[in-house]
């Protein structure tokens, strides 16, 4: 599954890694929040290495639908049915400074980008209440949203039965943000290392990070990985993590001119792709949605076949182009957590829980890094940051843990009590499928992906959940924290630091 975004295009891979060097800044993770905090501590004067285990933008960046809105779906009404208007507000400030940042570097860096009119839309009456919750939220929050009847919607070609609108937003291709961050990065002097993953930090005797090639030095280090990989301050069991689904499609069909996104189930986000905001020289339109916790579906590619299938109900040509999909994080009491990581001695910073909407969220969290990595004081910091920063955790926020938490309990258990009632041998899995079983008492995962069939431990080297098989991208997925690995055990993505260890196959397997 390659993303839209990604089609012959080849990311800066930076310089060869120096063991021991030193810097000012050492960011992990080359995606948009490291590389804007990056770009923001590199205009300042500092001297900023990035390290990127992948490639720049390989996750959730590179795969973000390219959609920058203030609107954000649900997420200002489902704020602010448990915090003050207070806090809404400063949440939308800060998203405004991070998309005008955006904007603004776009604009300097020749990314082109469109403006356009965003949707948060019931599909069917019994999603109406949702949708007057959202624009009263906006509204609070100083956004000068709109309601939307029913027959105003009518060139949407799919049911709408009434939306909140918020005209002048934007969609972008992402991959080229990331790319120029990049470009400019090292053209300012910064360094990129590509291919290197972090696998520890420390802050005594002094800061650094730990790498299979060397360690590597910085005053300060701001950790960028979506999940953090560090266990400081257990930030796995402080967040839920949900993969989502994108198919884009060329069609003759009208394609609407505006963004979607549905309040009700099944999620449906839509976004056109023209030629000032996306590769290729042809218009296309992007569905995406049927989001799922991590590890804890009956089928992704049903879930992709599903997204197909409505859309070529209401655009009966559509032609698939690319599928992809992408991992985001959510916080319990639903603000992203940016600043120091406990126990980091303030030398450690981090930012994450962006619930999906990282286009504005990433240089929001940048400029707050930024802001306190170059000594701001409190006062001199702008009333959005301050708010967030001191923001109180709520009633609401425990319970949505402690309901995480129960699911996260009961993955634990079934996956062990599964694994054990399906012992080896067993047959061998057809392409592009997996089966975790029992061998001596330890789950193993059997999958075969291009005629390779292989089997690895399938028990999570981070806390132990037994993994489950995700049909759509042939990865082993952790249904505990949102760990990620490929088919022969190498680690893709969330909390682990560890490969799965490969195992011998056994007769019959």
């Amino acid at each position: 599954m390659k993303p839209l975004w990604k089609l012959d295009r080849t990311p800066p891979t930076g310089a060869p890694f120096d063991p021991g060097a030193r810097h000012d800044v050492i960011v992990v993770g080359a995606g948009l929040t490291g590389l804007t905090t990056a770009v923001m501590l590199t205009r300042a004067g500092l001297d900023v290495a990035v390290i990127e285990a992948g490639a720049v933008g390989e996750l959730a960046s590179g795969g973000n639908t390219g959609k920058l809105t203030l609107l954000q779906g649900q997420r200002l009404a489902e704020i602010r049915r448990h915090h003050p208007a207070a806090l809404v507000q400063a949440y939308v400030e800060g998203n405004r400074e991070g998309m005008d940042w955006l904007t603004g570097f776009a604009d300097h860096a020749g990314v082109p980008y469109q403006r356009r009119t965003d949707h948060s839309y019931a599909q069917d009456r019994s999603g109406l209440e949702t949708v007057s919750e959202i624009h009263s939220a906006a509204r609070e929050a100083g956004l000068p949203a709109r309601m939307v009847a029913t027959h105003e919607l009518s060139s949407a070609a799919f049911p709408a039965a009434g939306a909140v609108a918020l005209d002048d937003q934007v969609t972008i291709d992402p991959m080229l943000v990331v790319q120029a961050l990049a470009d400019e990065l090292i053209a300012a002097g910064g360094t990129l290392h590509t291919g290197v993953r972090v696998t520890a930090t420390h802050v005594l005797p002094e800061p650094r990070v730990e790498t299979p090639v060397g360690p590597m030095f910085a005053e300060h280090i701001v950790i960028a990985t979506g999940y953090p990989i560090l266990d400081r301050g257990l930030y796995f069991a402080k967040m839920r993590a949900f993969r989502s689904y994108c198919v884009s499609f060329r069609t003759s069909a009208e394609i609407p001119d505006s963004t979607f996104m549905s309040v009700d189930s099944p999620s449906r986000s839509i976004r056109p792709v023209s030629t000032a905001d996306g590769p290729g020289d042809t218009a296309q339109l992007i569905v995406g949605g049927n989001g799922h916790p991590v590890g804890r579906s009956d089928g992704e590619a049903a879930t992709v076949e599903d997204l197909i299938e409505w859309t070529r109900t209401h655009f009966p040509d559509a032609e698939e182009t690319h599928r992809w999909s992408a991992q985001d994080y959510e916080s319990h009491n639903q603000i992203p957590f940016v600043g120091a990581m406990p126990r980091g001695l303030g030398s450690i910073r981090f930012a994450t829980g962006y619930a999906k909407w990282g286009l504005s969220n990433a240089p929001a969290a940048a400029l707050r890094l930024t802001t306190e990595i170059l000594g701001a004081n409190w006062h001199d910091r702008p009333g959005w940051m301050v708010k967030i920063g001191t923001r109180l955790t709520v009633p609401a926020d425990l319970a949505r843990g402690a309901v995480e938490g129960a699911k996260v309990a009961a993955a634990a258990t079934t996956g062990w009590i599964d694994a054990e009632r399906r012992p080896v041998p067993v047959p061998k899995p057809a392409e592009g499928e997996g089966v975790v079983a029992n061998r001596g008492g330890r789950p193993v995962g059997i999958s075969t992906v291009d005629g390779v069939t292989r089997a690895v431990s399938a028990v999570c080297p981070h806390l132990g959940g037994v993994l489950d098989w995700n049909d759509a991208e042939c990865t082993w997925d952790c249904p505990l924290h949102a760990s990620r690995f490929a088919a022969d055990g190498t680690r893709i993505e969330g909390p682990a630091l560890q490969d799965l260890t490969p195992l011998p196959r056994t007769t019959g397997e």
